[in-house]
């Protein structure tokens, strides 16, 4: 079976069983529901304590069971940019502000990146008289770039110069 099978398999039963994502993530457990939800869409490896959480929540076999075991080839079939409007947006949002972003980290911390492996997100509501709003937060730890060759108390690494 490939992943994406299994997620079409996943996704089947939470419509025919009528769950939220929030009940599936609660009865998972281990994990937040944003974490739960990766995982279950193909994009994250489930540890096995959840895996076999999952398994016994969607009836899934054994095999089915290791491969949400299994790390992902992630974002596999992904397009760019993407047609769905909802992630057209969040691409149109990096084309726009991202630039903005890369130079305030540049400024703030130095050479290098936000790693999206050792990286928070958060997505909530939040109410506004005007129409509510979606709230993302997204918490990456800075990685400077390595300089290769680093000589006589040359900077080895991309932090910000005092």
């Amino acid at each position: 079976m490939k992943r994406s099978e299994l997620t079409e398999k996943i996704l089947d039963h939470k419509r025919d069983n009528d769950l939220s994502w929030k009940e599936i993530a609660d009865e998972i457990g281990g994990y937040t529901q944003l974490f739960i939800m990766a995982a279950l869409l193909g994009n994250m490896k489930l540890p096995k304590p959840q895996a076999a959480k999952a398994a016994k929540l969607f009836g899934l076999s054994k095999s089915e069971e290791k491969l949400l075991n299994e790390v992902p080839m992630r974002c596999e079939g992904a397009q760019t940019p993407p047609t769905d409007p909802t992630l057209y947006r969040f691409y149109e949002a990096m084309l726009v502000f991202g630039p903005t972003m890369k130079e305030y980290i540049h400024e703030e911390f130095g050479d290098g990146i936000m790693s999206a492996i050792d990286f928070d997100l958060e997505v909530e509501r939040q109410p506004d008289p005007k129409g509510d709003r979606v709230r993302i937060v997204m918490s990456g730890k800075f990685l400077p770039y390595k300089y290769h060759g680093a000589e006589e108390g040359a900077m080895a690494i991309g932090l910000k110069e005092e």
